[in-house]
């Protein structure tokens, strides 16, 4: 991954709070800033979050892990000059089971991490969501399109959450004058998914190392475009080292049907697995595919993994741990 060095702003690397910093992208984000020189302080409630995914950096001494709840405070002594707003359950297994969580996370916990960039001037950067497209109408799926979102359906509750936080974020950069910017993550895969997180690529991992049925959702005609983690986090750092307010979507825009990502997780693990088709969930998008010349002419930015490259290593991340935890 290239570092933060080549990308950061001239002022040099500062202190930052990355928030839900345990999490998936969370993690990775602490991991790279603190390679670019950053001081960070971690915040996470350990609700979806873990700290085995920061348990490489706690001998660390410009690491802080503190267990917060940013729907209840936020606060962190010191100077802050970069504020990473990723805390929010982000799997549908974890969002239908915590909806009113969900909700205030993108609400009051927005509202507070941005209370904390006002009060320091920091850079604030929110991890927006391609959900906020819904199931959507136009194809691939550009910055000024508005969506397609049903808000009383199952999804709305995360769908809403993130549309609200992003228009919260707008309101603070218009009316505060706060520096804001508003990322769009598109489908993101690798090294430290919970195995039972619900969504497809570490489900169909998880089932094809144990000799388990792919549950493919649907007939699996759906698309997703899928993004290596590395290529992401070096996304995410170079919007916030730059002076963007976005939307910026951030994902990979080659696009394949859910059942091939479910036939290429059996080859790549060598499984025997079978498919099984299961019933598809309410408002399951049916395309999803950005659109990333903003992302291209702003930051200079596009993804550089290979898809059957970070399979790879994702597979091999995920045998390990599930060796590790049997």
């Amino acid at each position: 991954m290239r570092s933060i060095e080549s990308t950061r702003r001239a002022t040099g690397p500062g202190r930052a709070v990355v928030t839900g910093g345990a999490g998936f992208l969370g993690s990775h984000l602490c991991t790279e800033l603190l390679a670019g020189g950053w001081e960070v302080v971690c915040l996470d409630n350990f609700l979806t979050g873990s700290p085995a995914n920061v348990a490489h950096l706690m001998g660390e001494e410009r690491f802080q892990l503190v267990r917060c709840d940013v729907t209840d405070f936020v606060h962190v002594p010191g100077d802050v000059d970069l504020v990473l707003h990723f805390a929010s359950p982000a799997s549908p297994v974890d969002y239908l089971q915590l909806p009113i969580h969900t909700l205030k996370v993108g609400s009051i916990g927005t509202g507070h991490a941005l209370g904390l960039a006002k009060e320091k001037g920091a850079r604030f950067l929110i991890a927006s969501t391609s959900e906020v497209y819904g199931d959507p109408q136009e194809h691939p799926q550009r910055e000024d399109y508005w969506g397609h979102v049903n808000p009383i359906g199952p999804r709305g509750v995360y769908d809403e959450a993130k549309r609200y936080a992003e228009a919260l974020t707008t309101a603070y950069r218009t009316t505060h004058g706060v520096d804001t910017a508003i990322v769009r993550i598109f489908n993101t895969y690798g090294p430290r998914m919970r195995p039972h997180d619900g969504r497809a690529i570490p489900t169909f991992i998880r089932q094809a190392l144990a000799g388990e049925p792919l549950t493919v959702a649907g007939d699996g005609s759906q698309t997703r475009s899928v993004c290596y983690v590395d290529d992401l986090v070096r996304g995410i750092l170079a919007l916030a080292a730059s002076d963007a307010a976005g939307p910026v979507n951030l994902g990979n825009p080659s696009e394949r049907t859910v059942l091939e990502i479910a036939q290429d997780v059996v080859a790549a693990t060598g499984s025997r697995s079978r498919i099984e088709f299961v019933e598809r969930p309410v408002d399951d998008p049916t395309v999803r595919r950005p659109d990333t010349t903003r992302a291209q002419e702003l930051l200079g930015w596009r993804p550089e993994v290979d898809w059957q490259a970070g399979l790879a290593r994702t597979v091999s991340w995920f045998r390990q741990e599930l060796a590790t935890s049997a």
